[in-house]
């Protein structure tokens, strides 16, 4: 059985990224779109709109991370901090 650490999910996603590509943006998108619909939700201001830069920024910088060819390590990174920080973000508007 494998484990689930940061190494080994970092290892499959750099030996398998080119199935991941697809796969993760999907996912990225679908998660920060929920988002930014629970932030905007609450309807809008300032904090709104802070919260709002910070989850389309997140976004968008995967995106741009995978489009611009950068290293596989770094696009790993920018995933799993856009994903943790979408789903507090959908966590702390829920609540």
């Amino acid at each position: 059985m494998k484990s689930l650490s940061i190494k080994s999910l970092q290892e499959e996603f750099v030996n398998d990224y080119y199935m991941y590509i697809p796969l993760t943006i999907i996912l990225n998108s679908c998660i920060g779109s929920i988002a930014a619909m629970t932030i905007l939700a609450q309807g809008t201001g300032i904090i709104s709109g802070i919260e709002l830069t910070l989850c389309v920024s997140l976004c968008m910088g995967y995106n741009a991370a995978l489009l611009a060819g950068s290293n596989k390590k770094i696009a790993f990174w920018l995933l799993a901090v856009s994903l943790v920080a979408n789903l507090l973000l959908i966590l702390i508007t829920l609540l």
